[in-house]
């Protein structure tokens, strides 16, 4: 199913359609600030499987990235962060960065086994925000590309992407025409400096 939103202020009852979705365990593909990206409720082992099987990769072997609607969340997942990162990610959020953090206990046991980072995310696209916020717990995302894929009209256009994966997904969010960049990596998980682990659409001046 494809599903057209307003990007800037999409209808209450269209985001209470898409969080009845994810809480049935269902897999959405949805804009962010950057690229497409698939995901489904933190919170439903059934569809992180789901999830981890439409990407054909195990769940103890998955990088995905944890979109929260503020940096509210942050103590639920990771670990505590200085002062300084704190500082960098208030720069940075909401924006097109990914930093990586220590990750604490709460990470669903699905993904965490031998993985000690979590990917934490806030992108500045009103219709992800609102999601996030409706639902009260970060969505577990991918992006819809691989890294070794060019990203091209397949991954931005979100009617073509529809055409794709309306087999394999419970709904295809329509909110405009995604963008050809990827987020920011930023490793902040140890006590040395971050580290620029990818470069994308995100400035690099937050770091200054």
């Amino acid at each position: 199913m494809l599903l057209r939103l307003n990007h800037t202020s999409p209808h209450p009852k269209d985001i209470d359609f898409i969080i009845n979705i994810l809480r049935n365990d269902g897999v959405i593909i949805y804009p962010t600030d950057t690229v497409y990206s698939m995901g489904c409720d933190i919170t439903r082992p059934k569809a992180i499987e789901r999830l981890c099987r439409l990407k054909n990769i195990k769940p103890e072997k998955a990088n995905f990235s944890f979109v929260c609607s503020d940096l509210s969340h942050l103590a639920n997942y990771a670990r505590p962060i200085s002062n300084s990162v704190f500082r960098i990610m208030k720069k940075a959020l909401p924006g097109p960065y990914t930093f990586i953090l220590e990750a604490n206990n709460n990470v669903p046991k699905l993904l965490k086994q031998n993985k000690k980072t979590v990917g934490i995310r806030v992108p500045d696209n009103a219709i992800c925000q609102q999601i996030v916020t409706a639902l009260g717990n970060p969505i577990i995302t991918t992006s819809l590309h691989n890294l070794d894929d060019e990203i091209a009209d397949y991954f931005v256009d979100p009617e073509v992407i529809h055409n794709q994966y309306e087999k394999q997904v419970d709904l295809v969010i329509d909110g405009g025409f995604g963008n050809l960049y990827a987020s920011t990596v930023i490793d902040c998980s140890t006590d040395d400096e971050p580290i620029v682990l990818r470069e994308g659409l995100g400035s690099l001046d937050v770091l200054n």
